[in-house]
């Protein structure tokens, strides 16, 4: 499908069984681009053939957070953490095939710390604050609370030192972090990218692995450490009791966002800018080697032989995302925003 602006045009394609396969693992999907500004809901349309496409304006979309029975998500902003409810019952379908509206319950302002990941602990965010190279939480009184710092970080300051960037969340408590590097000089991570990456546990402050080139997205799913080697286009797992990474596909573009649907992940793709922070990674002969050109959008892998069994194509004003989240059980969501006059008039009643 394709929408197009004035001044700017989107145009989104996918595989030929992308539907099927969105259809068979009962879920929809939201992927977030800070680089257009947008959070965007992937379904099924009524008849369950074709896509449906949701988009709201969100400045600097970044981390998503979903909450376990999908009921919930966290979505990390500029300067504000947003949390969005289901307003729709369990099982519930509007007239016009829509079964889930998420609408904004709560919003935190936390000013611009260049918050990457986000995961929700009950009600609560929680979300790398990479500015701060710290795990924070919102606060009712300030802009955040810190939670935790990786054990290489001397002191909290506004330096963005090592690029903390990913967090892995199990059943509301942060268990893994990723980061670009293990500097602790402001912007020092920027030295490092070829393979300064490092995966922390949180639990301990133990390194569980490193030598990685700008990891992202690290994520736990069925019993793994999944994670995105974003610097050499892999996607893997570790083995947390030798540090080994263990790449499972390559990813033709820039890798950061990853969710989960039964026997598959879907991973989010980039096209990387052509500046100090992208260029010059090992991806770049990857992409030469297989001769192509790095892509934006999404990719399904087969978690077993590694194969990209289906994909979504972005092309126009969206070049880069952020984020992928899974919403389980959800065939066809939509989202409230501020702007709009419907915010006024969807009421829920707590039961």
């Amino acid at each position: 499908m394709a929408a197009e602006r004035p001044d700017e045009k989107f145009v989104l394609t996918s595989s030929r069984h992308f539907c099927e396969w969105l259809d068979g693992a009962c879920c929809s999907l939201a992927f977030t681009t800070y680089q257009a500004g947008k959070l965007f809901l992937l379904g099924l349309d009524g008849e369950g053939r074709g896509l449906s496409v949701f988009e709201r304006n969100f400045s600097r979309s970044m981390g998503l957070g979903v909450s376990g029975d999908g009921r919930s998500f966290a979505l990390a902003t500029q300067y504000q953490i947003h949390r969005f409810d289901n307003v729709l019952p369990v099982g519930e379908r509007r007239s016009d095939g829509l079964d889930a509206v998420f609408a904004p319950h709560a919003s935190w302002v936390t000013g611009d710390l260049d918050s990457h990941d986000v995961g929700l602990s009950g009600d609560r965010p929680i979300f790398v604050n990479t500015l701060f190279s710290c795990l924070a939480t919102v606060s009712d009184g300030y802009s955040f609370k810190p939670l935790w710092r990786p054990p290489f970080i001397s002191r909290l300051a506004a330096e963005d030192r090592c690029h903390l960037n990913g967090l892995a969340v199990e059943d509301g408590v942060a268990r893994y972090v990723t980061a670009v590097s293990r500097s602790d000089v402001a912007d020092g991570w920027r030295d490092r990218r070829g393979d300064g990456g490092v995966v922390i546990d949180i639990g301990s402050g133990e390194i569980v692995a490193q030598g990685l080139s700008m990891p992202h997205s690290p994520r736990l799913y069925r019993g793994r450490l999944w994670l995105l080697n974003s610097g050499s286009g892999e996607f893997g797992y570790l083995e947390l009791d030798t540090g080994r990474f263990q790449a499972v596909a390559f990813c033709p573009g820039y890798a950061r966002g990853l969710g989960f649907a039964g026997d598959h992940a879907i991973i989010g793709l980039s096209r990387p800018r052509e500046n100090r922070t992208f260029a010059g990674l090992a991806l770049d002969d990857a992409l030469r080697m297989r001769d192509t050109e790095p892509r934006c959008g999404l990719i399904i892998v087969n978690l077993e032989s590694g194969d990209i069994t289906d994909w979504v194509r972005i092309e126009g004003v969206v070049q880069e995302l952020y984020d992928v989240a899974v919403i389980p059980r959800v065939r066809r969501p939509s989202l409230i925003g501020f702007k709009g006059n419907e915010i006024r008039y969807v009421i829920s009643i707590e039961e």
